[in-house]
């Protein structure tokens, strides 16, 4: 079992230290989790407002906004499912010694764009080329 790393609560990864060391991985793994607590949190509130709200509503137009607003937050839920997967596989990579590093290239990720995104698999550079190719596809 590998020993806590200490993390002032103000850490933020800096790119004058040595790319993805123990104290950078430590931030990102807590980050996601945190991240991943959240959502879960959330999954459970709306199951239980959900479960809480099925009432019968005799007015056909307030019983149609009412399955309006319950469709949404359901989509919502499904894209937030799909979300935790992708920080499972964060944290995956994480223990695997792999993240950090883009799936195309083999670049490091640039620390500003894991902060701002921790689930990315690529850098910039090979994300926006994927979503060029992507483009020119999709308008065939």
């Amino acid at each position: 079992m590998k020993a806590e790393v200490f993390l002032p609560e103000d850490y933020r990864p800096a790119d004058d230290e040595p790319f993805m060391n123990e104290r950078q991985t430590e931030y990102f793994k807590r980050k996601l989790n945190d991240w991943k607590q959240d959502l879960i949190e959330g999954s459970r509130d709306t199951i239980e407002a959900l479960q809480d709200n099925t009432r019968n509503i005799p007015d056909i137009s307030d019983r149609a906004s009412e399955e309006t607003d319950r469709a949404l937050e359901l989509r919502t839920r499904d894209r937030q499912r799909k979300l935790v997967a992708k920080i499972d596989s964060a944290l995956r990579r994480i223990d695997e010694g792999e993240y950090g590093y883009c799936e195309v290239t083999g670049d490091p990720i640039s620390l500003k764009r894991l902060d701002a995104r921790p689930i990315a698999t690529m850098s910039l550079e090979a994300q926006e080329r994927h979503e060029r190719r992507e483009k020119v596809h999709r308008d065939d």
